[in-house]
C-alpha cells in the first residue's frame, strides 16, 4: 500500500531557477588553499558562543577593558583572557596594555573579510 506524502513543513518547494535567473554562489571564485586556512581560522575563533558575545560587546562599545567583560559574560578573568587571546590570534581583536589591564578593539577589516567570504 503506498504511503501518503508527508507535507513539507516549509510549504511548497519553489520552482528551480532558470539559467538566466540563477545567481552566483556565495563565493565569486573558489578559495585558494591559503584563503581557506585563514577563513577556517577566523570561523573557528567565532565558533564559540562566549567569543561571539565577547566580540559583539567590544564591537558595540568600540573599546572595552578586560576588567569590564567579566560581569556581562559571567566568566572569570582567566577564561576571558583565553577567549580574547583566541580572537586576537585570529586577528579579530587588537589589545592595548594600559597598566594592569588590556583594552580591546575589533579589527573591522577582519570582520569585513568574513562577511565578504560568506557573500554578505
Amino acid at each position: 500500500m503506498p504511503r501518503a506524502p508527508v507535507p513539507n513543513p516549509l510549504g511548497a518547494r519553489p520552482a528551480p531557477p532558470d539559467d538566466e535567473a540563477c545567481q552566483a554562489s556565495l563565493l565569486e571564485a573558489p578559495l585558494g588553499e591559503e584563503e581557506a586556512r585563514d577563513l577556517a581560522r577566523l570561523l573557528s575563533a567565532l565558533a564559540d558562543p562566549v567569543r561571539l558575545r565577547l566580540l559583539s560587546l567590544v564591537a558595540a562599545h568600540g573599546e572595552v577593558c578586560s576588567c569590564d567583560l567579566e560581569r556581562p559574560l559571567g566568566r572569570s578573568q582567566p577564561t576571558i583572557s583565553h577567549h580574547t587571546k583566541v580572537l586576537a590570534d585570529a586577528g579579530l581583536l587588537v589589545g592595548e596594555r594600559r597598566g594592569r589591564w588590556t583594552w580591546w578593539r575589533v579589527v573591522p577589516e577582519r570582520l569585513a573579510s568574513v562577511r565578504a567570504a560568506l557573500g554578505g
